[in-house]
């Protein structure tokens, strides 16, 4: 069953000070080299890189897994850069360049960048990506889209976004039990198909505007990297989703148990899936 997928937004290095690594990642990079990983035939990414050796590293990593990158553009500047420490597993973010150079030059997609998204069953994008206002010609297309909302619930900036989307993805692993009901049905009746609420190593949650669902995480006894949890569970939930759409099938239950499945095989890596490089500090 061929599945084609796109990732259509950010992408970053993760810089490791306490092992001068660098990884590369980025919700919308993380999604389309995840879906290489659980074996998606056509996967591409989407956006703009800068030309300093960080950006060098991203793009030769996607070259050497497969990653198509035949619509992206490389700027003269800085690519998109965290810094990052990690304790006990758990990731500490202690800088950011708010994407560099992709953060400061607006993607603006034109007719031919949609003649191409055609041939996608479904294009992922997320709140860091500065992709917003283009979502609509996506969805325009009848094009299915997702987006990762993160640990953001600004309730009119989200509002618009669900106009434009298929799926729906929150991060909210402090809420209790009801209020992270009320937000999926919220964002259901804004206008997504299914709404699904990630927290942590607490079960996720999911809603397909008549059932809620829960999916216990798998616990691991040790855990080498959280980073990407959260991108390779919405990865394989979302591969899973498109395989039962082509079949006819509708098991949002599996969907949610792929995701936590593969999000545990994830934290078993450094970085979001590896490829690390030293860099100069």
């Amino acid at each position: 069953m061929e599945i084609r997928v796109l990732g259509f937004g950010d992408n970053v290095v993760d810089k490791y000070e306490h092992e001068g690594i660098m990884y590369p990642g980025g919700n919308c990079l993380n999604f389309a080299v995840y879906a290489r990983m659980i074996g998606v035939s056509r996967a591409a990414y989407m956006g703009y890189f800068g030309n300093d050796d960080e950006g060098e590293h991203v793009i030769e990593t996607l070259k050497e897994i497969g990653v198509e990158t035949v619509k992206c553009r490389q700027l003269e500047g800085e690519n998109g850069c965290t810094k990052v420490d990690v304790e006990d597993g758990e990731r500490i973010f202690k800088y950011t360049n708010y994407g560099g150079i992709r953060g400061k030059t607006k993607y603006i997609l034109d007719r031919f960048d949609l003649e191409y998204m055609r041939g996608f069953d479904l294009v992922h994008s997320g709140n860091y990506s500065f992709m917003e206002e283009e979502l609509w010609k996506i969805r325009k297309e009848n094009i299915p889209v997702s987006f990762d909302f993160s640990d953001i619930f600004e309730e009119d900036y989200i509002k618009e976004v669900c106009k434009n989307i298929t799926y729906a993805f929150i991060s909210c692993p402090e809420d209790p039990q009801e209020l992270i009901k009320e937000k999926l049905e919220k964002l259901r009746n804004w206008g997504v198909s299914k709404a699904v609420a990630t927290r942590g190593t607490k079960p996720a949650a999911g809603f397909d505007g008549t059932d809620f669902y829960e999916q216990e995480p798998v616990i691991l006894a040790q855990v080498e990297d959280t980073m990407g949890a959260g991108d390779s569970f919405i990865t394989a939930f979302l591969i899973e989703e498109l395989k039962q759409k082509k079949t006819g099938q509708t098991d949002m239950q599996k969907s949610l148990r792929d995701g936590t499945a593969f999000a545990a095989s994830v934290c078993m890596k450094k970085g979001a899936f590896g490829y690390g490089k030293r860099y100069r500090r």
